[in-house]
């Protein structure tokens, strides 16, 4: 059966179930996504206070088969929290659901609703001398329900995982209005399937996640930070596993950059400040995280010399202060702003094994020449894989030029990084820009098991229609 849209009727039975500040205006801004390719819609927009108000509104909208779209933060890259065609839907908020609960600092957990902003979480595990390690540009607005929802990553997977593994149990309102009890904080519990890992990662298509068991960790004694220019890509690895020996699991990130992000900061954000007088090929930015006793700089100065003498860096820079490591953090948390303002032809967000890199690179680079005269940034988590190979019009040109050819730069990329074994979705979700991809992409067993799936919790095909699974 159909689903429908909102309508008057629906409007007055969630207005006599729901208090009157649950309804807000829906404003341009609820209806945008960071890289404009959708405009959304929503028949009436809800942002509910309490797990019980977020129970009567799905058990309504289940019983008039109208859709609901989560919000979290908005900040999503891959149109989750867009419905710009189908029925008018209600647009769920979780903005008013924004209380740290609670924080239990011997046990290492913090209970944070979904409507948490990140950068809450973090000054919450502060406050009780704790570390919430999952990080991303846009902490000061992604709530923790989004985060969770898409499996997000950030800078830290290396040393701590995902959102996945940063979290031991959940609150949530099934598609039917059922409320799962599900807020444990217990690193063993194995009674039957696992459906916290079921719903995150779902990007809302399963229920509505309302809260969570986040897990904390101690901060580290002292902290360095560092960046070096490498050879290329090969060295890059042979450095993290240099890295790896010499500093055990006190690596809290390893980014690679390449000298065309360096570029891009020079053409579009000059007042950053350059970390090399002569910008290198490859460099990769190295932070660690020391138990005490152990000082960091003097850890980064022995792995560079070491590597030093085995030819795999050539130059480095270790922050001898807080400024410092601010200033060289600053450099990789400004390229996507930069990129932004350059403005790609496409983007991609991928993972490969990483012995696979510098063969994905080298490939993925050779075959978008021969479609045309591209500029490619290529940077990212390389500690787990992950990629952002972005492409750009040559210098002096518009995207707009090459905007025909976007289908075929991501089917080419995409194409190589299948090849060898890698995921064309690493850690923005898959949303409704990856849903073909997915469908190309993913193993056919795993995609009628997740269909099964969808249709076993939500056979109305209420929750967020046409996000990861086709309508």
């Amino acid at each position: 059966m159909p689903l429908n849209p909102v309508d008057d009727a629906l409007i007055a039975k969630l207005r006599a179930a729901l208090p009157a500040p649950a309804f807000r205006n829906v404003s341009a801004g609820y209806l945008e996504e960071p890289r404009g390719r959708w405009a959304g819609q929503a028949g009436v927009l809800v942002a509910p206070q309490t797990v019980e108000e977020v129970s009567a509104l799905l058990q309504l909208a289940a019983e008039a088969r109208v859709p609901v779209v989560p919000y979290g933060g908005g900040t999503g890259l891959v149109g989750g929290q867009i419905a710009s065609d189908g029925p008018a839907p209600i647009l769920l908020s979780l903005e008013r659901m924004s209380r740290i609960r609670a924080v239990y600092p011997q046990e290492n957990i913090l209970i944070a609703e979904a409507g948490a902003i990140l950068a809450d979480v973090h000054a919450a595990a502060d406050e009780a001398d704790r570390l919430y390690p999952l990080t991303i540009a846009a902490k000061g607005s992604a709530r923790v329900g989004g985060l969770l929802a898409t499996n997000a990553g950030g800078v830290n997977v290396l040393r701590y995982g995902n959102a996945r593994d940063l979290c031991l149990g959940l609150e949530a309102v099934l598609p039917d209005g059922q409320v799962w009890h599900g807020l444990r904080r217990l690193r063993k519990d194995n009674m039957g399937y696992d459906l916290r890992n079921l719903l995150i990662g779902s990007e809302g298509t399963l229920g509505v996640i309302t809260a969570a068991a986040l897990m904390l960790h101690p901060k580290p004694a002292s902290e360095g930070t560092a960046m070096m220019s490498v050879t290329g890509p090969e060295a890059a690895l042979n450095l993290l596993a240099m890295a790896r020996d010499h500093l055990g699991e006190g690596i809290s990130a390893f980014e690679l950059m390449h000298r065309m992000g360096l570029d891009f900061l020079s053409e579009a954000l000059p007042d950053v400040k350059q970390p090399f007088e002569d910008k290198p090929e490859w460099m990769v930015l190295i932070d660690v995280g020391l138990a005490k006793g152990l000082d960091p700089a003097t850890a980064l100065e022995g792995l560079f010399s070491q590597a030093f003498e085995a030819g795999l860096v050539q130059d480095g820079i270790i922050a001898q202060s807080e400024a410092q490591r601010a200033e060289l953090w600053a450099v990789r948390e400004t390229i996507p702003e930069a990129n932004r303002r350059i403005g790609s032809v496409s983007s991609h967000d991928i993972s490969v094994p990483l012995s696979a890199i510098p063969e994905f690179i080298t490939k993925a680079n050779a075959s978008l020449a021969h479609l045309g005269p591209f500029r490619i940034n290529c940077f990212g988590h390389v500690g787990d894989g992950n990629l952002h190979y972005n492409v750009f019009p040559p210098k002096g040109g518009s995207r707009n030029t090459y905007t025909d050819l976007r289908d075929a730069i991501k089917r080419t990329v995409h194409d190589e990084v299948h090849a060898l074994g890698g995921s064309v979705s690493a850690e923005h979700g898959v949303g409704r820009l990856k849903v073909e991809d997915l469908e190309r992409y993913g193993d056919p067993v795993k995609l009628a098991a997740m269909r099964a799936l969808k249709q076993a919790l939500d056979p109305g095909g209420i929750m967020n229609p046409g996000a990861v699974l086709r309508r």
